[in-house]
């Protein structure tokens, strides 16, 4: 009986330790797994909000300016001087031109976009583009006068001119002179073999020609060459006789109107610098002599100098400019139509006015 017992108890123990081993039974509910690790996800980044184009400005203007030699370029030679040194408003490209057909011409093409022009052909411009140019101002009043060879003639008025010859320039000294002496019931012949104002003065001054009708600077210079000229008649003066005085106007600047319309402050712009550079010729006449022989709108400053007070440059904008400019037109319309083009500006060829 002691053996059965001790080997009871070591079997009891036995089925224990089994029983803590064996398997769970088949209904018993299975024991959760936890869920796999699910990969981060990578973070999409935001789309990228397209760098906006710059809208486009308008390019600063650079025009290009033509300034005929002589009385109606002397006035912009501050200007060009400013141009060239860098220190001008706007970046000009500035040309001297001899000949008032090129300019015509370039403005006619669209090459040059700003231009000093004898005013008869400013509104032969317009006329012929029909509207294409604007009359921003006008740079020279009347400077022309009647020249004599003291030793060959002697002249005190347009009476005097009866039956002779008269060697004039082509273009608006010709049309003013001939003008004149119509409306004072003078017979004379208007030569303008010697077209250029320079070839007029050469031939004067060597005697090949005795009566002249010749601009400044010009006259000073043939008679500093022959001591024998003299200034008979100074044609403004005979002007204002016989029609509106101060209507007289040879010189003028002008645009094409494509130009003005795109950059109207540039426009503005230059004429506050070109006033400026007027001013010079009444302020400091010696400086701005300098300035119109280094910027080659005149070979000398010496007789440029001495010129200046009788080349009545101006600088006439809005509606004065418009009164005057319309008056002298008038004038020559009836007078020789083809002279202006063959009809009057419309009003929207002053501009500002």
């Amino acid at each position: 009986m002691k053996r059965i017992v001790p080997m009871l108890l070591a079997l009891a123990l036995l089925a224990g330790l089994a029983a803590c081993g064996a398997p769970p039974a088949a209904d018993a509910a299975p024991t959760e797994q936890p869920a796999p690790a699910q990969p981060a996800e990578t973070p999409v980044p935001e789309a990228e909000t397209p760098t906006p184009e710059p809208s486009p400005t308008e390019q600063p203007a650079a025009p290009s300016v033509m300034v005929l030699n002589g009385a109606t370029g002397f006035g912009m030679a501050k200007l060009m001087d400013a141009a060239a040194q860098g220190t001008a408003a706007l970046d000009y490209d500035f040309s001297v031109e001899t000949d008032a057909s090129t300019v015509t011409a370039a403005l006619v093409s669209g090459s040059c976009d700003i231009a000093a022009l004898p005013t008869n052909a400013a509104a032969a411009v317009y006329n012929k583009t029909q509207g294409g140019v604007q009359l921003l101002a006008l740079n020279t009043r009347g400077v022309l006068y009647l020249v004599v060879n003291s030793q060959k003639a002697a002249v005190d008025s347009l009476a005097d001119l009866e039956g002779m010859t008269v060697y004039v320039p082509a273009q608006n000294p010709a049309f003013i002179f001939q003008a004149l002496c119509q409306a004072a019931g003078v017979n004379v012949t208007a030569d303008d073999t010697y077209a250029q104002p320079a070839d007029l003065r050469t031939a004067l001054a060597a005697g090949e020609v005795d009566v002249a009708v010749l601009p400044e600077p010009m006259v000073t210079i043939a008679r500093a060459a022959n001591p024998d000229l003299t200034v008979a008649l100074d044609l403004t003066a005979e002007w204002d006789k016989v029609y509106p005085a101060g209507s007289l106007v040879q010189g003028c600047v002008v645009a094409r109107t494509e130009f003005v319309q795109a950059h109207p402050d540039a426009v503005d712009a230059f004429l506050a610098e070109y006033a400026d550079s007027v001013a010079l010729l009444t302020q400091d006449p010696e400086a701005a002599a300098g300035l119109i022989e280094q910027t080659g709108v005149f070979a000398q400053a010496a007789v440029a100098q001495k010129a200046i007070p009788y080349c009545n440059v101006c600088f006439i904008t809005g509606p004065e400019m418009k009164d005057a400019m319309s008056g002298y037109l008038s004038v020559l319309y009836e007078f020789a139509p083809q002279s202006v083009g063959g009809a009057l500006p419309g009003d929207d060829f002053y501009y500002g006015a």
